[in-house]
């Protein structure tokens, strides 16, 4: 368990910034979300572009992240991204150091505490079994591991690179062994979530296998009914 409106397994959708999960779309593939989150019964989050978090937030009851916070105080920092503000507009939590928006250790350390003192969660990527195990001694909510040359391949790590998985669960544990752990790129089926749950994480941190789906729905209610698999 993460909190207790957000349960394990967890499948959190990254809407990154694509089109098709731009404004209006963004609702609507939040909606398509919800629905399946009710009809399994299985928690799942979206983290929509922050020009969208409210519309989202106003529109569905499912929880909503972030793509990302900057760790800083309000005040005079034009163009940077307020904790405050996303939690205002809806946020429950954030992603932090993505691939694509990696950043310093001090400054990861720096953004958990910011998400503490707003009361977000904290979703911290890393890319290898010993990056995570350092951002697990920060004290994050959720670290989801994702090797960044398999991201959007629709290669998952969970079967081309297994050890990844089953190496950042034992060294996170060692360190921190409350975290939440999610697995990360290249998931795309319904066999990638299992996979990804029998070798010790709690959920997955998915992209473009739901947002560039045909369906998305259809490909959700697969995940969601992935996570009874396991």
């Amino acid at each position: 368990m993460v909190t207790e409106n957000i349960q394990t397994p967890l499948i959190i959708v990254n809407f990154k910034t694509y089109l098709v999960a731009t404004g209006e779309k963004a609702v609507k593939l939040a909606k398509e979300a919800e629905r399946v989150s009710v009809e399994t019964k299985v928690s799942i989050g979206v983290a929509p572009q922050f020009a969208d978090i409210a519309a989202v937030a106003e529109a569905v009851n499912i929880p909503i992240f972030a793509q990302h916070i900057d760790p800083v105080q309000p005040g005079s920092h034009t163009g940077h991204v307020l904790a405050e503000s996303v939690k205002e507009a809806g946020a429950v939590g954030t992603l932090i150091n993505h691939s694509e928006r990696q950043l310093k250790l001090s400054d990861i350390d720096r953004v958990i505490k910011k998400t503490r003192e707003s009361g977000l969660l904290s979703v911290v990527c890393a890319n290898n079994p010993s990056i995570s195990a350092a951002v697990a001694t920060l004290k994050p909510d959720i670290i989801a591991v994702e090797p960044p040359e398999l991201i959007g391949t629709g290669i998952s790590v969970s079967k081309a690179k297994p050890e990844v998985v089953t190496d950042t669960v034992r060294l996170v544990r060692e360190v921190n062994p409350k975290v939440t752990i999610l697995c990360g790129a290249g998931i795309t089926s319904g066999e990638d979530v299992a996979a990804a749950l029998r070798l010790g994480t709690r959920g997955v941190l998915v992209a473009s296998g739901i947002v560039k789906a045909k369906d998305p729905y259809d490909v959700l209610c697969e995940f969601a009914e992935a996570t009874t698999k396991a």
